[in-house]
């Protein structure tokens, strides 16, 4: 499983820098998770940390990789 950034991204950044992977990058229009490189911070034990610093309820969610 991966998470995935969902287009009610208000492009603030936080979940970028939170991401021990580097899995997330500014796209087009919104932030995007690279879903080879999430793995939901399970090496960290599983505090996803992008969704916990998120100001927006809902916009990342879990995907099937």
């Amino acid at each position: 499983m991966a998470n995935r950034i969902t287009e009610d991204c208000i492009n603030c950044g936080a979940c970028e820098t939170e991401c021990s992977n580097q899995a997330i990058t500014r796209g087009d229009d919104y932030f995007v998770i690279d879903t080879a490189k999430c793995d939901e911070c399970k090496k960290e034990g599983g505090d996803q940390k992008c969704k916990s610093v998120c100001p927006v309820d809902e916009c990342i969610v879990q995907v099937a990789a």
